[in-house]
């Protein structure tokens, strides 16, 4: 019995532990993106691309996806790093982790 209760301590310990430790979920990426010359500040998720030609300006520390579909749907048509711009006739959507 003493034993059963000493591991159960020891697990609910480690898992304190690990909790304190892992830090919490993907939250919005940091700077700024420019969508259809629209800033977005510390943007997270899916925006629409609504004007042809446009272009996506990623001045943020997370990589944009550019997408072929509306609501971030379709292919991915091209990945914009931080700092780079990319000019698009096509794309639909960008996805921002």
């Amino acid at each position: 019995m003493m034993r059963r209760t000493a591991l159960t301590l020891g697990a609910l310990a480690a898992a304190a532990t690990l909790a304190v430790a892992v830090p919490g979920s993907a939250s919005a990426a940091e700077g700024i993106l420019v969508v259809d010359g629209v800033n977005h500040v510390d943007p997270s998720g899916c925006y629409a691309v609504d004007r042809f030609p446009s272009s996506v300006v990623n001045n943020t520390d997370a990589i944009a996806e550019v997408h072929t579909g509306p609501d971030c749907t379709g292919q991915v048509e091209w990945l914009v790093y931080p700092g780079e711009t990319y000019p698009t006739e096509t794309a639909r959507s960008v996805f921002v982790l």
